[in-house]
C-alpha cells in the first residue's frame, strides 16, 4: 500500500488558525470557515487520566476476550489490572469506546434516523475469489493522552488490508475517505458493514452505488459477521499499537504507515497456508 499523506487538522490546530485582532474577519466567521464551533475556541481541554488508564485497561480487555459482556470484562479489569469497577461504569465506557460483546444479539448497531438499511448478502455464500466481497469496520486506538478511531477496509478472501484511516472522532467523513482510497485502487462486488450511522449514512452508501458495488450489512444475531476485521484489531493491537505506545495521532499514523505494509507483504497467515496476504490478492 502506497503511504498516504495525512493532512487533516485537529481542533487544537484550527484554534492556532483564530486571529482575535482581524479587521475584516470576525472571530465567529473565521470558526465557520474552519468548521470549528466558536465556543470550542475557549474551551481548554481536561485530559482525566484515571479514565483514560480505565478505557485502555477495557480496550486490551476486549480486545483479548471480545466475546465477553459487561459482567465479565468487570471482572477481568479487577483479576489483570487492579482496577476495580462497578458494572455500570464498565458499560459506560464500553459505549464511550463502541465496543460490545461478539455474541448472537436481537439488535446490532442502531444506525441513525433515517438511514436506510440493506439486506445482508453473504448467507451461504461462497468466498472464493479476491474482491468479491470487502469489509470495514472501525476501532478505538489509545494515546498517551487520548484516543483515537482506526477505520480499514479488508479483503476477505486474501484479508488483504486495501486502505485504513485514522480520526480524532468517529465520522462518517473519515470512513468515507478510507472507501475512496480503496476504490482508487480496486473495486469489490460486495461491501460488507455493520449498521453504525457512519455506514448507512447516504455519504458513504452514494459512493458504492456510484460505483455499483453491492451494499450489504450485518443482519439480527449476526455475531461473527465481521469476524475478519476483530481479528485484524487484534493482530494491530497487540503487534503495533500496545508495543509502541504512540502519544500523538500523527505518531500512531507514521506507525501504522509502517506497520499495515508488513502486515500485507511480510506477514504470514496459518489461514492461508502460511502466505502472506499481498502473494494471495494479486496472485
Amino acid at each position: 500500500m502506497a503511504k498516504k499523506k495525512f493532512t487533516f487538522l485537529k481542533p487544537s490546530e484550527k484554534k492556532l488558525i483564530i486571529d482575535n485582532t482581524d479587521p475584516t474577519l470576525s472571530v465567529s466567521r473565521q470558526a465557520q470557515l474552519v468548521s470549528l464551533s466558536r465556543s470550542s475556541i475557549y474551551y481548554e481541554p481536561r485530559i482525566d487520566f484515571e479514565e483514560l488508564t480505565y478505557l485502555r485497561a477495557l480496550d486490551k480487555a476486549y480486545t483479548k476476550y471480545p466475546f465477553y459482556g459487561s459482567r465479565r470484562l468487570k471482572l477481568v479489569r479487577a483479576d489483570e489490572y487492579q482496577i476495580y469497577m462497578c458494572r455500570e461504569q464498565v458499560q459506560r465506557l464500553m459505549h464511550v469506546l463502541g465496543i460490545q460483546a461478539l455474541y448472537p444479539k436481537h439488535k446490532t448497531t442502531i444506525p441513525a434516523q433515517g438511514h436506510k438499511i440493506y439486506p445482508y448478502l453473504l448467507k451461504n455464500l461462497s468466498i472464493c475469489r479476491v474482491n468479491q466481497v470487502w469489509g470495514t469496520d472501525s476501532t478505538y486506538l489509545p494515546l498517551e493522552h487520548g484516543f483515537c478511531y482506526l477505520v480499514a477496509i479488508i479483503d476477505w478472501f486474501s484479508r488483504y488490508v486495501v486502505s485504513w484511516e485514522l480520526s480524532e472522532t468517529m465520522t462518517t467523513e473519515f470512513c468515507a475517505r478510507s472507501l475512496t482510497s480503496a476504490l482508487a485502487q480496486a473495486r469489490s462486488e460486495i461491501h460488507n458493514s455493520d449498521q453504525g450511522s457512519q455506514f448507512t449514512s447516504m455519504e458513504y452508501t452514494n459512493i458504492l452505488k456510484n460505483n455499483n458495488i453491492q451494499i450489504s450489512m450485518d443482519g439480527r444475531g449476526r455475531c461473527l459477521d465481521n469476524i475478519f476485521t476483530e481479528r485484524l484489531w487484534r493482530t494491530v493491537k497487540y503487534e503495533d499499537i500496545y508495543l509502541k505506545q504512540y502519544r500523538t495521532i500523527e505518531e500512531t499514523y507514521e506507525g501504522l504507515a509502517q506497520y499495515f505494509p508488513f502486515y500485507n507483504n511480510k506477514r504470514r497467515h496459518q489461514s492461508l497456508g502460511y502466505k502472506t496476504p499481498q502473494e494471495i490478492y494479486f496472485s
